[in-house]
């Protein structure tokens, strides 16, 4: 279960301080102090980082979609699988990271090497709303210029690829799986995910 969050939180603004020191790694301006990293898939059941605090998140202006064709972790060349990515319009519920100052270096070399070898994802600075407050986050949201970009799938053709697919981590199903156990534990009821894990069962209830 995700542990309770500190408060009072530091604000957010709209703009960087122009008087603080950012360092930037592809476009991401990194903060000063503490980092908050915004988690919609894997890094839900898997963050792999230190930090110190954990909590229900929501992130306005973007959704979750099997937009990022896999063919690594969750299929190969040959049978890609689909995994998770940040697209635009809607909103999305995941988890907020909070990683403490002496940990932001480390955990950034963590998540580049995770999430930004072949640069399917974009760096991105997202406001974070946790309750009533709210707080700026590094998320790492689908780049649409990219070859393993997939767009907007229908279900169907969504369910067909995760249904078959698997890669160095394991069953593309197993994915799915995990997600949605996730969502669940923070009380979040996505039906499109619900609704895409019983088309995939179905799947392959067929070909068995």
């Amino acid at each position: 279960m995700a542990a309770q969050i500190a408060w009072p939180l530091t604000p957010v603004s709209d703009t960087p301080d122009a008087s603080a020191p950012y360092r930037l790694r592809d476009g991401f301006a990194i903060p000063q102090g503490e980092l908050w990293v915004f988690g919609y898939g894997s890094l839900m059941w898997n963050p792999g980082f230190e930090h110190d605090h954990s909590c229900s998140a929501l992130v306005r202006g973007y959704h979750r979609a099997f937009c990022i064709y896999s063919v690594r972790y969750r299929g190969t060349h040959e049978k890609p699988g689909l995994v998770l990515g940040l697209n635009r319009g809607g909103s999305c519920r995941g988890i907020a990271y909070r990683v403490p100052t002496a940990a932001v270096a480390a955990t950034l070399d963590t998540l580049w090497a995770r999430e930004m070898p072949r640069a399917v994802y974009v760096p991105r600075t997202v406001r974070v709303f946790i309750g009533d407050a709210a707080v700026n986050a590094l998320a790492f949201v689908a780049n649409t210029r990219h070859e393993h970009y997939a767009g907007d799938l229908a279900l169907d053709h969504t369910a067909q690829v995760i249904a078959c697919c698997s890669g160095l981590r394991g069953h593309n199903t197993e994915y799915l799986c995990n997600t949605l156990r996730h969502l669940e534990e923070l009380g979040v009821r996505d039906t499109m995910l619900r609704k895409l894990y019983r088309r995939v069962l179905d799947l392959q209830a067929a070909q068995a």
